[in-house]
């Protein structure tokens, strides 16, 4: 029987990259897993009604082959745009604030 602190332990191990990239199954979760405010909140709201708008437009031109193709695209990028992502976790001091500074 796992311990919560055992699972505290293997979480803290875990590749943080390849949760970030399995996050983006909903696309800007990874980047928000990542501390990628900006980014994310801007994938999860722009950047997904940006998609939906185009995909919807362009399947009137492919028989409707846009509507699998374009959102497969989109997702698969933005997953790895969350891997290769530098992580922010633990750097923003102002959320922080508990932890000594780097000067």
């Amino acid at each position: 029987m796992n311990t919560l602190y055992e699972i505290q332990e293997a979480w803290s191990h875990a590749d943080r990259n390849k949760i970030a990239a399995i996050l983006s199954v909903i696309p800007g979760c990874g980047h928000l897993y990542k501390h990628h405010y900006v980014s994310g909140l801007g994938i999860l709201i722009g950047g997904n009604l940006l998609m939906l708008f185009i995909t919807a437009w362009l399947s009137l031109a492919t028989f409707g082959l846009a509507l699998l193709v374009i959102p497969l695209m989109y997702m698969a990028a933005i997953a790895a745009s969350a891997y290769h992502l530098e992580d922010f976790h633990g750097k923003h001091h102002i959320l922080h604030p508990w932890r000594e500074k780097d000067h």
